[in-house]
């Protein structure tokens, strides 16, 4: 696209006719030399990945389709009924893992380059040889896209291509700053080049002609650069997928960063604490979040005077309560503390023991309900959390240290804040062993 001063931004885009049944082996660049020999300075290429694929001998015989998937996926997205949106071993996001039974003989399919920028680069510089034109190489493929309808064709392998074009720091028309424009240059040209192709013409490479801009010589930078990472993806799972993330990544953290936590991430956690189940319709949750390094200093020292106190009626020696009291540094610790009460406002009173017990454990279940929802939902906001239950053993001092109603049941401490380090793996645990059938 032209941006002279006069001129009118314009470019071609056309699919050369010719070229055969690409088989194992075949050089791509001097097929695609040969269907057009034409080819100039700052022209680029946009060639089918299934060429690509048949070329470097990427069929398999598979006459199960999903095993293929699964041998090419990393990482499961989003899943609905036979459907897979994954992660495969080339870092791309897409359907079935790329892994293609159509334009292939019955019985195999086809999988995607085993390194689409290496193959990009291999056609650039084959046509460099074969040619002596100096052009860019887009590998293309065809992905859905969260939010839209329909299919496209994005770049997913790149040489010699511009694959990103960074505005940011430049103004618009208007002189407003660009500050978040950062254009996917390369799949606007795979896209560009899937107009003319078609998914079922038998033309499986595209020129576009008239944006030399794009064409940078030697620039290997690939298109692995589109594939945003995962610390800045803040789509990465599927609905249900991301339930059972932040369910399993939930971890009791011991030590946090002195980073600040954002208060609005918490309410956001405790509106998904609410919504835990609950008996007869009541909401027996209340959360007092101690924003304030005051609050949180003068509720730890109430509490730990109260231990020191009960410790030494118990006999224990000042080295023992010492050692005990520093286990409790992961409250004074955090940046953030949040104390979950449970209210009995809405229960049932029968006269009898056995049955109002029952309705207290009731209650109690449904304040563990409440909590675990609440420590999922934090760990959803890349919050690092940790359960303490010491407030339970105090419950006056911790009501009477935040002015808390005397029918609030204090039922632990929330640490929170950022994590200071990543956790431990996790030792596995066999569901099976936490079953029993009837």
């Amino acid at each position: 696209m032209s941006t002279d001063s006069g001129e009118r931004p314009e470019f071609r885009v056309w699919a050369p006719a010719g070229l055969p049944e690409v088989r194992q082996g075949d050089n791509l660049a001097k097929l695609i030399a040969a269907a057009e020999p034409g080819l100039a300075d700052g022209d680029v290429l946009i060639v089918t990945s299934k060429i690509v694929s048949k070329a470097e001998g990427r069929i398999m015989e598979a006459g199960d389709r999903e095993a293929a998937i699964d041998a090419e996926t990393v990482r499961v997205v989003a899943r609905r009924g036979t459907l897979r949106i994954v992660e495969n071993r080339q870092g791309l996001v897409m359907a079935a893992a790329g892994v293609d039974a159509s334009n292939t003989p019955a019985g195999t399919v086809l999988l995607l380059p085993e390194d689409p920028d290496a193959s990009a680069r291999a056609i650039r510089d084959g046509l460099r040889d074969a040619l002596g034109v100096e052009v860019g190489v887009v590998v293309s493929d065809t992905f859905g896209r969260p939010w839209r309808s329909g299919l496209t064709d994005v770049a997913i392998g790149a040489a010699g291509v511009r694959v990103l074009d960074d505005l940011r720091g430049g103004t618009d028309a208007y002189g407003n700053p660009l500050s978040a424009t950062v254009v996917a240059t390369a799949d606007e040209l795979a896209a560009a080049g899937d107009l003319v192709k078609g998914k079922a013409g038998g033309r499986p490479v595209a020129v576009v002609r008239g944006l030399p801009q794009v064409v940078e010589r030697d620039c290997d930078t690939g298109a692995r650069a589109l594939v945003r990472n995962a610390a800045d993806d803040m789509f990465r799972l599927g609905t249900s997928e991301a339930v059972r993330e932040a369910v399993t990544q939930r971890r009791t953290v011991r030590a946090f960063t002195d980073g600040p936590v954002d208060p609005g991430a918490v309410r956001r956690a405790v509106a998904a604490a609410v919504t835990a189940p609950a008996p007869h319709h009541t909401t027996p949750w209340r959360f007092v979040l101690l924003e304030s390094a005051e609050s949180r200093t003068r509720l730890l020292d109430a509490m730990r005077d109260a231990w020191i106190a009960d410790l030494r009626r118990d006999g224990r020696s000042e080295e023992s309560i010492a050692k005990r009291v520093r286990r409790g540094d992961v409250l004074r610790d955090a940046p953030y503390l949040a104390v979950p009460c449970l209210v009995m406002d809405g229960s049932h009173h029968y006269g009898d023991a056995r049955r109002d017990g029952a309705e207290r454990d009731m209650f109690v279940v449904a304040m563990g309900a409440g909590v675990q929802n609440f420590l999922v939902a934090l760990a959803g906001e890349r919050l690092g959390s940790a359960w303490v239950s010491s407030t339970m053993f105090c419950r006056d001092v911790v009501r009477e240290a935040l002015g808390l109603p005397p029918e609030w049941e204090p039922m632990g401490a929330v640490a929170i804040g950022r994590p200071a380090q990543p956790p431990a793996p996790r030792g596995e645990r066999d569901a099976g062993a936490f079953i029993e059938v009837r």
